[in-house]
């Protein structure tokens, strides 16, 4: 009995020892570009995801409103050394010299994970985003990495959000939830991307009758919302199209789905969706 005792001892011992011994993510944040609050989302990130699970963020940020900002990250291929993940919340449609767009993904060509938010799905566009682009080419260069091709959202409404895969990783420990009004992004093309959620929004039309009268309609749109990718068949890659408004962000539904997209990623979730020892904070 003392024997078994003192074996249950020590093997607690040493968990508690290696969750202490348990290296922050070394997480890079790269936000800024057009349309967006970048400048008080990159906090409401970087806290969310700090709050929740051993990890530093590190921000690589620019309060350029442009298509084009100059974001700290281009030209340098090797702006992720020493990171364990690259967050991409930047908003940079004109940004599709393809030498450039390589290397902003020459980490995750080389393994590093992404994780990849709202209007990140928007940017660096080689091609017509609206016309499905063939694997391989320069024109799907991004959208190879993300696994799905979009090319616009509709108007700010509330969006139900449903979590189809839910024996998956992320999703275990997460309940389905309707946002504020946001915007919902199209899907013109699911290639290598695995589904993860579906957002379904309502929105009311105006038709106008023979006689010149108007009724309103309501027509609903549903579309793939949060999903993962193996990006050349090795490195991991999460998504989501939500998070346009600062209060969506702010959301802890919002946040838990983010952080648990960035463990995942880093291989810090286990296939019953349980967090690594010494990566949960709560």
């Amino acid at each position: 009995m003392k024997t078994t005792l003192a074996l249950l001892a020590a093997l607690t011992f040493t968990a508690t020892l290696q969750a202490a011994d348990a290296k922050p993510l070394k997480v890079l944040l790269i936000t800024g570009g057009c349309c967006h609050d970048y400048a008080k989302q990159k906090d409401i990130l970087k806290t969310g995801i700090e709050s929740r699970i051993n990890a530093e963020v590190t921000q690589i940020h620019t309060d350029d409103k442009s298509t084009k900002p100059p974001l700290a990250i281009l030209g340098n291929p090797d702006y992720a050394k020493g990171f364990d993940v690259v967050i991409h919340d930047e908003c940079a449609a004109d940004i599709k010299d393809p030498e450039i767009v390589k290397g902003v993904l020459k980490p995750h060509s080389d393994g590093i994970p992404g994780v990849n938010l709202h209007c990140a799905m928007h940017c660096y566009r080689v091609g017509n985003p609206g016309t499905p682009q063939k694997a391989g080419t320069p024109e799907a260069l991004w959208f190879d990495y993300l696994g799905l091709q979009s090319s616009g959202h509709g108007p700010q409404e509330p969006i139900t959000i449903s979590y189809t895969a839910k024996d998956h990783p992320i999703t275990k420990a997460l309940e389905n939830w309707t946002t504020i009004k946001e915007e919902l992004y199209n899907n013109i093309q699911i290639t290598t991307g695995k589904e993860l959620a579906k957002g379904a929004q309502v929105v009311k039309k105006k038709k106008k009758q023979a006689d010149g009268s108007e009724t309103v309609e309501e027509q609903t749109t549903e579309t793939v919302v949060a999903w993962t990718n193996l990006y050349n068949n090795k490195t991991r890659v999460f998504s989501t199209t939500i998070g346009h408004n600062n209060a969506t962000v702010e959301d802890p539904r919002y946040l838990d789905l983010v952080t648990r997209g960035v463990l995942w990623a880093t291989g810090k979730l286990s296939d019953d969706g349980k967090i690594a020892e010494g990566y949960s904070k709560k």
